[in-house]
C-alpha cells in the first residue's frame, strides 16, 4: 500500500515539473503545431457578424492578426479585452480578424458582452480553422502585407506580445 503511494505522489510531482517547464518554455514559431511561419496564409472567405462575406485577400497590403477562437474558451476570453485594446490602439495599421470556430452559440451575444467591435468572422463549416491546422485555441498567426506568415502564437496573448509581433513584421 504505502509502495503505491509512494509511485502515486513520485508521479504526480513528475507530471507538475514537466508541465510547469512546457508552461515557461519560450514559444517559437518553428515548434509549434499549425502553418509553417514563412508559408502563404491560405485565402478564405466568411461571414462576419452583419453577414457580410470577408476575404483574407482583401487585406493584402495590410498587416494582419488572424486569431482562432471560440467563446467556451476561457484563455480565449481572457485575451479579449487585450485584443480589443490593441485594436483601439493600432488603427487602420493592423487588421485584426478573429475568426470563431463555434458559431452555433451566440457569438453575437459574447461579443456585446465583452465589447469587441474588432471583426468576428464565423467558421461555420471549420473549413478556414482546417486549412490553417488548429489544433488548439487561441491560436493567432500575424500575416505580413504580401500575405507571408510571419509569426504564430498559441494561447492567450497579453498586449505586449500583440504589439511586439505586428512590429516584427
Amino acid at each position: 500500500m504505502i509502495k503505491k503511494v509512494i509511485a502515486a505522489v513520485t508521479l504526480i510531482a513528475l507530471m507538475t515539473v514537466a508541465m510547469v517547464q512546457a508552461m515557461e518554455k519560450e514559444q517559437k514559431p518553428d515548434n509549434l503545431p499549425g502553418l509553417a511561419v514563412g508559408l502563404k496564409a491560405p485565402d478564405f472567405e466568411l461571414e462576419n457578424l452583419s453577414g457580410e462575406t470577408v476575404k483574407l485577400s482583401d487585406y493584402e497590403g495590410k498587416k494582419v492578426m488572424l486569431n482562432f477562437w471560440a467563446t467556451w474558451c476561457p484563455p480565449c476570453k481572457a485575451e479579449m479585452p487585450d485584443m480589443q485594446k490593441f485594436y483601439t490602439e493600432v488603427g487602420d495599421e493592423v487588421v485584426i480578424l478573429a475568426v470563431n470556430i463555434d458559431p452555433q452559440y451566440d457569438v453575437a451575444g459574447f461579443a456585446e458582452e465583452m465589447k469587441i467591435n474588432f471583426p468576428i468572422l464565423l467558421d461555420k463549416e471549420d473549413k478556414v480553422g482546417g486549412a490553417y491546422q488548429i489544433l488548439t485555441i487561441p491560436t493567432t498567426y500575424f500575416i505580413d502585407e504580401k500575405g507571408i506568415i510571419r509569426s504564430k502564437y498559441l494561447g492567450a496573448m497579453p498586449i505586449e506580445k500583440m504589439r511586439e509581433y505586428t512590429e516584427d513584421m
